[in-house]
């Protein structure tokens, strides 16, 4: 079995309070794209019995068991028995962007796996799944346009569609830990909600949507903010950091195609849908 974990980007992002579980409430917007991993998984080799991972297209530091793919596999085999497989990713999706490209992956690997074992498990089953394995995977269950609050878990559908729009993603190479994004915000609650700010055109988003991370993140590196305004400079309706960053991508009425004019960093293009 193949399938191919798409990312999504953040469209606002506001910090609007502390939990007494150590973790924010926060109200975004999760948009999916198609810039996407590829993930496949078939049985393991006839003389194992133990199950396999590969990685390939990008490397990636610590044990192979802390990877969200075999987390997602072991929360499974709690809950069924599963025969050895092999897991096989190719990365793409830029890791520590924003993007979501792990969280992309695990929810991915349910559903392979769901169906690969004929476990049966409905949709909303794996969405309390994957919300185990971090906050924003339980949106790739779903994966259309949704208004989440909670930690990002809570999720109601939102009209929105960007087809005939471009967007571009830039991914400098600086590596942003969530601990950084957060240390310098303050929640607060929005006077207005994004629920309602999503609503207008999006060439009205500029001065109404933003994302809390980006005051401190930009602070803190100011490469990060000269992306972002040399895409307004290049015509953007919109820019914003994606998540807690390092990624940020620009919405632009005709294709760009200008990946020479960011050097050094991972450039990805795309039309809206």
């Amino acid at each position: 079995m193949i399938s191919f974990p798409n990312c999504k980007i953040n469209i606002g992002l506001n910090i609007i309070g502390k939990r007494t579980d150590g973790f924010h409430n926060i109200e975004t917007v999760f948009y999916p794209l198609t810039l996407c991993d590829a993930l496949e998984i078939l049985p393991a080799a006839n003389d194992t019995v133990n199950d396999q991972f590969i990685l390939q297209g990008m490397e990636m530091d610590g044990d192979s068991e802390q990877n969200l793919c075999m987390k997602a596999l072991r929360l499974l085999q709690k809950e069924r028995s599963i025969q050895p497989v092999k897991i096989v990713l190719m990365k793409k999706i830029p890791i520590g962007a924003g993007l979501g490209g792990g969280s992309s992956d695990a929810a991915y690997t349910l559903k392979m796996l769901n169906f690969y074992s004929g476990a049966g498990f409905s949709n909303e089953q794996l969405i309390g799944m994957s919300s185990k394995l971090g906050s924003d995977c339980a949106f790739f269950i779903i994966n259309k346009p949704v208004f989440a609050t909670g930690k990002g878990d809570l999720m109601t559908p939102v009209s929105l569609s960007l087809a005939g729009y471009t967007i571009v993603i830039v991914k400098p190479p600086v590596f942003v830990s969530t601990a950084e994004a957060y240390s310098g915000t303050t929640p607060v609650v929005p006077e207005q909600s994004l629920k309602e700010l999503i609503k207008l055109p999006v060439s009205k988003w500029r001065d109404v949507i933003k994302n809390d991370f980006e005051k401190t993140i930009f602070r803190n590196h100011p490469e990060i903010a000269a992306i972002k305004q040399k895409m307004y400079d290049m015509g953007a309706v919109y820019a914003s950091m994606s998540g807690s960053g390092s990624s940020l991508f620009g919405i632009f009425k005709e294709s760009l195609n200008a990946p020479d004019a960011f050097p050094g960093c991972f450039y990805h293009e795309e039309k809206g849908i």
